[in-house]
């Protein structure tokens, strides 16, 4: 039985962008939300979190390889990654 991961995507009330990585979105979210996700989405002023995009993988390296690229870009170079993948925002 193959496991998927997921590359994913919060916007953040503060309308910045973060991403990760997990077996299980909802779950994750579930964790980010109550405060006890990743150190980047726990202050105040970025709740509440948004999930925007989620891509499947077929296996963990694969979702960290694209987790990796995406946060190695631009806000702008994000943001047309986004768009190509059917989410808007502005």
């Amino acid at each position: 039985m193959n496991k998927n991961y997921y590359m994913y995507v919060l916007l953040c009330a503060d309308n910045t962008l973060y991403c990760g990585f997990t077996d299980n979105v909802e779950k994750r979210l579930a964790t980010h939300q109550a405060g006890k996700g990743a150190k980047y989405t726990r202050p105040y002023f970025r709740h509440p979190l948004k999930l925007i995009y989620y891509e499947k993988f077929n296996n963990k390296s694969a979702a960290l390889k694209a987790e990796y690229q995406f946060k190695h870009q631009t806000k702008k170079q994000k943001l047309i990654y986004l768009r190509e993948h059917g989410v808007n925002l502005y």
